[in-house]
């Protein structure tokens, strides 16, 4: 077993959870981030050029000097829409992988006491690609359902919804069962779930923002608005510029990779609910120690006594 092993099927309160979240990225960065590369970076590659040329291609839409000249035929539109396409298809592959990835990651990293088995996780990943897909458009079209009628339905949707990723994958269910059982796992712990997505989402917002300001500052700039002197025409050319667009990649780039945060957290999240609920992880390190947890009545006593069965 790993030193550094961290026990993620165990009950957390909303302090444990960024802790171990950290904890569990900073133990794993290096074994991570190259199962990560190796499944999500091809795709991850794609994605960030073919969002180069999207601004490249909007930039001429954009230049209202183009309007007038010969060069703006039917070509611009249609290298447009072709880059668009190719920016939302590998955009979409490259958030599933990810998910994916860091989900199954964890899936092996605590199946095998630590040891992570790099072409089990391979093989689950691209096998669960299109449940991934189809669990996606269920979850985003009742949170969105939710919020078009109201706000507040939405954001209730969307608490437990977050949740049946993790299902789908550390249980084995089902799209469909994976969609309900998220309702089951969050019931009356809902607001508990909420607020540490909330402190999730917030922190990882902020560091996103932070790796943003490099480019609005050189927008800004190149636009002449720190200046005083707005230049309405260099709105079209500062999309093209390359500068502008390298710091937008790794503003991309970085906040695509924080997004991990909330996975991590998220499956944390998870794994608390289904031990407050199943107590899985401690049948579990009861059978280690070589006692049968259905035979055995300790957990029992201890649930009557209202003890702590985390240890």
């Amino acid at each position: 077993m790993n030193n550094q092993y961290i026990e993620l099927k165990k009950k957390r309160e909303l302090g444990d959870i960024l802790t171990d979240t950290f904890a569990f990225l900073r133990t794993q960065f290096k074994p991570f981030f190259s199962t990560y590369l190796k499944i999500v970076g091809p795709y991850l590659l794609v994605f960030l050029i073919s969002y180069a040329f999207y601004f490249s291609s909007f930039s001429s839409l954009l230049n209202i000097n183009a309007i007038d000249s010969q060069n703006f035929d039917a070509f611009n539109g249609i290298y447009f829409f072709l880059t668009m396409v190719v920016f939302a298809f590998s955009g979409l592959a490259s958030y599933v992988l990810s998910q994916a990835t860091t989900l199954y990651y964890m899936e092996s990293y605590t199946k095998n006491n630590g040891v992570i088995n790099f072409e089990e996780i391979k093989h689950h990943v691209y096998n669960k690609f299109w449940s991934f897909i189809g669990l996606g458009i269920l979850v985003g079209l009742s949170v969105v359902i939710g919020f078009i009628f109201c706000c507040i339905p939405g954001i209730f949707l969307y608490v437990p919804l977050a949740l049946s990723f993790a299902i789908l994958v550390f249980t084995g269910r089902s799209v469909t069962d994976s969609f309900g059982y998220s309702f089951d796992l969050v019931k009356e712990h809902w607001w508990m779930t909420f607020a540490t997505i909330l402190v999730v989402g917030i922190i990882v917002t902020i560091a996103g923002y932070a790796f943003s300001i490099p480019a609005v500052i050189y927008q800004y700039a190149k636009m002449g608005v720190l200046s005083g002197k707005m230049d309405a025409e260099g709105f079209g050319d500062v999309f093209g510029d390359p500068i502008y667009v390298v710091l937008n990649m790794i503003s991309t780039l970085a906040q695509f990779l924080l997004n991990i945060i909330s996975l991590v957290a998220v499956a944390l999240i998870y794994f608390n609910l289904n031990e407050i609920k199943n107590n899985e992880g401690t049948f579990e390190r009861i059978s280690k120690l070589g006692v049968d947890p259905e035979k055995d009545d300790t957990l029992d006593r201890i649930k009557r006594l209202g003890g702590n069965t985390d240890e």
